[in-house]
C-alpha cells in the first residue's frame, strides 16, 4: 500500500541538520483499515476507511461489519494498485499505521480541499493588475477591464478568467517529503505545506 488518510493538524518550522530553516506541516495520519478490496482485470480497487465517526446509518454499519472493523470510521477513498503484486498479504479489516507505509525522505504527494475565499474579484483570485487611479478612473482601480473581443468571434471565450468563487477546490501538492515520523502518536511531519485548513481531510500518496 502506497498511500493513507490524515488529519492536517499545523503548520510549523523545522531545522535540517545543516542548520536550514524549512515550512512543515503537521499530519495526524492513521490508522486506517481496509474496507474493501475490488478485483479488476490487471489490478485491484483498496478501499481504506479513516476516522471516527459520531453516527452511522445502518448501510454504512453493514458494511464496516462484513469487513470485521471494530470502529466507526468517517471516511472512505478508493486507491487502485497498479499490479496485483502491490497487494501484498493486504486483506479486508488490516488496520495500517502510518509506519507501515511511510519512512523519513519518502517523496509524497498530498490532496486536499484549499480554503474557501468566498466571491473574489480578478485581482484576488487571478493576480490582474487593475487600472490607473488617474484620468478619471479613481473609482475602477480593481475592475477587470474589457472581457470581450470585436464582431469576430462576437462573444466572451469559455474559460475567461472573471471575478467568481475563490477555493473549496480540490487541490494536489507534490514535491513533498516525509521530514519525520513518530508512529506512537500517528503522526506525520512533511517538508513543505499543504492544501486546507486544520482538521482537514488529507490524502497522502507515494509519488
Amino acid at each position: 500500500m502506497n498511500a493513507l488518510l490524515g488529519f492536517k493538524k499545523e503548520q510549523s518550522q523545522a531545522f535540517t541538520p545543516d542548520g536550514k530553516r524549512i515550512p512543515v506541516t503537521v499530519i495526524e495520519t492513521g490508522p486506517c483499515w481496509v474496507s474493501q478490496i475490488t478485483e479488476g482485470g490487471s489490478y485491484r480497487n483498496v478501499q481504506l476507511a479513516f476516522g471516527t465517526a459520531k453516527h452511522m446509518n445502518k448501510a454504512i454499519a453493514g458494511h464496516i461489519k462484513k469487513a470485521g472493523i471494530q470502529e466507526k470510521p468517517r471516511f472512505f477513498r478508493s486507491f487502485r494498485l497498479s499490479t496485483v503484486s502491490d497487494l501484498g498479504d493486504l486483506t479486508v479489516g488490516t488496520e495500517i499505521t502510518v509506519g507501515d507505509v511511510f519512512k523519513p525522505g519518502d517523496a509524497i504527494r498530498v490532496t486536499g480541499v484549499s480554503k474557501g475565499k468566498g466571491f473574489a474579484g480578478v485581482v484576488k483570485r487571478h493576480g490582474f493588475a487593475g487600472g490607473p487611479r488617474t484620468h478619471g478612473q479613481s473609482d475602477r482601480e480593481r475592475a477587470p477591464g474589457s472581457i470581450g473581443q470585436t464582431t469576430t468571434p462576437g462573444r466572451v471565450y469559455r474559460g475567461k478568467r472573471m471575478a467568481g468563487r475563490m477555493g473549496g477546490e480540490r487541490v494536489m501538492v507534490r514535491g513533498l517529503a516525509v521530514f519525520a515520523m513518530n508512529p506512537d502518536a500517528n503522526t506525520l511531519t512533511v517538508k513543505g505545506l499543504v492544501p486546507g485548513g486544520r482538521n482537514g481531510l488529507l490524502i497522502i500518496q507515494k509519488e
